[in-house]
């Protein structure tokens, strides 16, 4: 049978000093107590000498053969050293004074604080006056213990049975006058940290089995010390759960959770000798944006503290006895890690039957969530904090209290907004400056000679050749406007801006790095190693039946380890063909979408009214992009159930390892999908076509031409639409789509009536519990399509930058709002999320470093390539005699005679006066002996290209 709790059980040998306690429980004679004597002739812990060179005491520990003989040698005592003694000191002398009490005292105070309360109580504990409870006594079951040798202290009956140092349970966010007893047990004293919800049905056929699976479930939960409450209201059935002190230190432990320290005597004078000119200017600077920085009248500046892995061995290092030692978002993920590893029965007793996840997903439970901390109208409460001073787009303006958010939502969340935030601030230079370029492009269009040249050229047509099989001759004047438009976007300002993009691009990485750095102190997420995770439930139940081989060099545990040959290899082979066949399904996609928009042209052009070539071309390139975007929509949903079962045969053994590959398996699924017919466009369209008379087919098709201008303007097209349009739909599903769910979530379980202006018959008001089963689950992948939304974006911006310099403008805009409008989901519309404890934003860094190195590469291949940059300086530099654009157009466009081809012939035989076209190529004329050959202009313009490209490569 699968024992998963074997890993988190297995730990290193207690101490000698607290083993007479554990000889004591087993029943074997009591040993005698360990003297700790103040000189201590042996070497201090690894974990005190890490203590001590944080502090930068390590120096003065160095050939000093202990504390003591320093003493003894007259050297001056440091106030650490002192400290650190002292509390080694108490721990001793308390551990001694209690050795003398008797175990059957010691396992009645013990049996007495962790007593487990599956009954109702018959009496509320406290007077209770219309669901609230004034916060004057404040109790719990937080029992702060000076030291792990100390037992459990005897109750004080003089104060209703609780010692006068506990605190309130968890009151981080509860600290006002009246406290939300919807928040608490029925004795109004025990905090609810997490919630499970079942719906009771009679009447279904599984009721029973699931009743039984339930039964179990929850026994198993007070078997590891955690307590339930019941409780029932509309056919549904709460489960209230509450981790007591031993449970939540033991699984500190486990967890290798980094707890606050005690404050250190003396750190407040290495604090102010950090003091110089830079933190006053800095000073003067905040006073003067105050009205932009976060007002820490609301959101108080929270002090840094000294945290480390906790220890119970070490426990008179951490300040336990400070308000909220454990906060709330450590008590609920400490609740969640038990309840993901707890067995239910099953017919099979198959390998999966554990974890609240699965029974949640079997319908045996509902639901599984902690609490908010009260409405979003509640005053003092952070939720309602951070709705009117984070969520509201009103304050747009104000950066973010990313310590709170993170105190609230966790590490993870934390992250998230705070990169968030970070890129949002960065696109405001690419955003001045895109318009910047823009705005000189649109003023200087007047002087553009091309232009000219195709819209006022008096009394010349210039005929050109018919961009289908059935399409007609046309004028190139039908163009003008698009000439405009393509000028917009292909000018000269063009290139700095694609240089300045690379350039940011560059920076914005490198100053990422040092403010994840930043954070990271500030967050004390240094010492976090992924390796430190505790393996998958799931991982561990599909290798159950094969032996523990190698021994993890992190934790010292033996584990399991995947047979190569007969589980990883096939399924990874798997996984890989599986993806590459969805990639092949992306460009048959974009395939169908070329043939639709060539199909759209033509019957644009030969139909009963037929439209001017420019109209046709923009409404061509226009629908197809919308119908794109609609194939992207569809992808995207079996892109990403694929993944997550593809992941699964994978066998990953931490959570961090199989979110990391599973994003980037839908990542590149993604990029292909989105950006795959804008490759297409900006490097494949028009390049491969032929000239009139001899073109290349594809399946017995011409393929699409550029217009006279290139394709840069049919490439910003696209960009356009699929980003802007992709953000506009977003934006709205965030806004409306959880409005719609919470509705027909509220219609289902008959709470309807929480939406309407009615009054409550009862006390639902107060039932914090049940307000919150109506929302939305978050799920333990929430922030990945966030994450993936923007990164999308990130490549817009950077990538095809060159095409579409008005993209970092539009993405400001968008940020603006969607980290708004995030926050408000978050705190609305959702279950408030279990705490995550990460190290920085994980594959999501490496995959921006591969976009911006990208970005580098496309920006120069759409300059060189794509735009018409570099023959116009070959044209001024080479061709023209006064250094100017004037015949330029002339340059571009080469002749072909009617003549030479029977389908163009068949097509002029109604306009006698047509004998030759003009076609977008640098060919030879039809005089020449080698007619139509590429001409000689042609491989020095090609030549400038390449050289161009791999200047801007080695100079970026």
């Amino acid at each position: 049978m699968l024992n998963l709790d074997s890993v988190e059980e297995a730990s290193p040998p207690p101490p000698e000093s607290s083993q007479h306690l554990l000889e004591e429980e087993a029943g074997t004679p009591e040993a005698p107590a360990v003297h700790l004597e103040p000189p201590y002739s042996t070497p201090l812990a690894p974990f005190d000498m890490e203590l001590m060179q944080r502090v930068g005491l390590s120096d003065k520990l160095k050939g000093s053969g202990s504390l003591w003989e320093g003493r003894h040698r007259g050297q001056t005592a440091d106030p650490t050293t002192d400290f650190m003694v002292q509390e080694r000191e108490a721990a001793g002398g308390k551990h001694r004074k209690s050795s003398s009490d008797s175990l059957s005292d010691k396992r009645a105070r013990f049996a007495a604080s962790n007593a487990s309360t599956l009954q109702l109580p018959e009496v509320a504990a406290g007077p209770v006056a219309n669901g609230k409870k004034k916060s004057s006594d404040p109790r719990n079951h937080n029992h702060h213990l000076s030291s792990p040798l100390l037992p459990m202290t005897e109750p004080n009956s003089g104060n209703n049975g609780y010692d006068e140092r506990e605190c309130s349970c968890p009151r981080e966010f509860y600290q006002r006058e009246e406290i939300n007893t919807s928040l608490f047990f029925e004795d109004c004293t025990r905090s609810i940290d997490f919630v499970l919800a079942f719906r009771i049905n009679a009447h279904e056929p599984t009721e029973a089995e699931n009743t039984e699976k339930r039964r179990v479930f929850e026994a198993n939960l007070v078997s590891q010390g955690l307590e339930v409450e019941k409780s029932q209201k509309d056919q549904i059935c709460f489960v209230k759960i509450h981790a007591p002190l031993e449970v939540l230190r033991r699984y500190a432990e486990i967890l290798k959770l980094r707890m606050p320290m005690k404050e250190i005597p003396g750190m407040s004078v290495v604090n102010r000798s950090t003091k110089s000119i830079f933190s006053s200017l800095k000073t003067v600077c905040q006073f003067f944006l105050r009205n932009i920085h976060v007002d820490e009248h609301i959101f108080p500046k929270r002090a840094h503290r000294f945290t480390a892995i906790y220890s119970r061995d070490k426990e008179y290092l951490f300040d336990i006895r400070q308000d909220c030692f454990f906060t709330t978002a450590v008590r609920s993920r400490i609740v969640e890690f038990i309840l993901d590893r707890q067995r239910f029965p099953a017919k099979n007793q198959h390998d999966m039957a554990f974890g609240i996840e699965r029974l949640v997903a079997e319908g045996v439970y509902c639901a599984a969530y902690p609490l908010h901390d009260g409405e979003i109208t509640e005053t003092g409460t952070m939720r309602a904090l951070l709705y009117k001073h984070w969520a509201s787009v009103k304050k747009w303006y104000r950066y973010q209290p990313l310590d709170d958010i993170k105190e609230y939502f966790g590490v993870k969340i934390g992250l998230y907004f705070a990169w968030l935030g970070y890129y949002t601030y960065m696109l405001l230079l690419a955003s001045i400056v895109g318009v910047i370029c823009f705005l000189y492009s649109w003023f200087s269009l007047k002087n553009y000679v091309p232009v000219k040249d195709i819209c006022l050229r008096a009394n010349t047509n210039i005929t050109m050749c018919p961009l289908c099989d059935w399409c007609n001759f046309w004028d190139l004047k039908e163009t003008c406007n698009y000439a405009k438009v393509t000028y917009l976007i292909d000018n000269p300002s063009t290139v700095f801006f694609a240089v300045f993009m690379s350039f940011w691009a560059t920076l914005f990485l490198e100053l990422w790095k040092r403010y994840s750095a930043e954070i990271t102190h500030r967050w004390d997420l240094t010492g976090f190693d992924v390796h430190e995770e505790h393996p998958r439930p799931q991982y561990l139940a599909k290798l159950e039946h094969i032996p523990p081989t190698r021994v993890d060099y992190v934790t010292n545990i033996k584990e399991p380890t995947v047979p190569f040959w007969r589980m990883k290899l096939p399924a990874t082979v798997f996984s890989f063909s599986v993806v590459l066949l969805l990639i092949a399904l992306a460009f048959v996609a974009l395939l169908a979408v070329v043939v639709y928009r060539m199909s759209m042209l033509a019957a644009l052009k030969v139909g009963a009214s037929p439209l001017t070539t420019s109209s046709a071309i923009v409404l061509a390139t226009a629908s197809a992009a919308f119908v794109n975007l609609c194939l992207l929509y569809i992808l995207n949903y079996m892109y990403s159930h694929l993944a997550e079962y593809l992941t699964e045969l994978e066998m990953w053994r931490t959570q961090t390892q199989f979110d990391d590959s599973l994003t980037l398996k839908i990542y590149l699924l993604q990029f292909v999908n989105y950006y795959a017919s804008i490759f297409y466009i900006a490097f494949f369209k028009g390049k491969f076509v032929g000239h009139p008379g001899q073109y290349n087919k594809l399946f017995d098709y011409r393929q699409e031409e550029c217009s006279s201008g290139g394709c840069l303007t049919e490439l910003c097209i696209q960009l356009a639409i699929i980003m802007v349009g992709k953000q506009a739909f977003n934006t709205i599903l965030e806004v409306y789509l959880p409005m719609f769910w919470r509705k027909v979530l509220a219609i289902q379980v008959g709470l309807s009536r929480l939406f309407n202006n009615t009054p409550n018959p009862d006390k639902t008001k107060d039932e914090r519990w049940m307000r919150d089963f109506k929302l939305l689950d978050w799920g333990a992948r929430g922030l990945f399509p966030e994450y993936l939304e923007m990164v999308l974006q990130y490549g817009f911006v950077t990538i095809f930058v060159a095409a579409f310099p008005l993209a970092p403008f539009f993405a400001l805009l968008n940020n603006i709002l969607e980290m708004r409008l995030d926050a408000k989901k978050l705190l609305t519309h959702h279950k408030r999320p279990v705490s995550q404890r990460v190290r920085d934003i994980g594959v999501w860094y490496r995959i921006l470093d591969c976009i911006g190195k990208l970005s580098v590469i496309t920006n120069g291949f759409i300059i060189a390539f794509t735009s018409d940059m570099i023959p116009r300086l070959v044209y001024r530099n080479y061709v023209s005699k006064d250094g100017t654009l004037n015949g330029y157009l002339d340059f571009t466009l080469s002749e072909f005679k009617v003549s030479d081809s029977p389908t163009l012939y068949s097509l002029a035989g109604d306009l006698s006066n047509i004998t030759s076209c003009k076609y977008t190529d640098f060919r030879l004329p039809p005089s020449s002996p080698d007619k139509y050959d590429l001409s000689s202009m042609f491989y020095i313009i090609l030549a400038c290209r390449l050289g161009f490209v791999v200047v801007f490569e080695v100079s970026i």
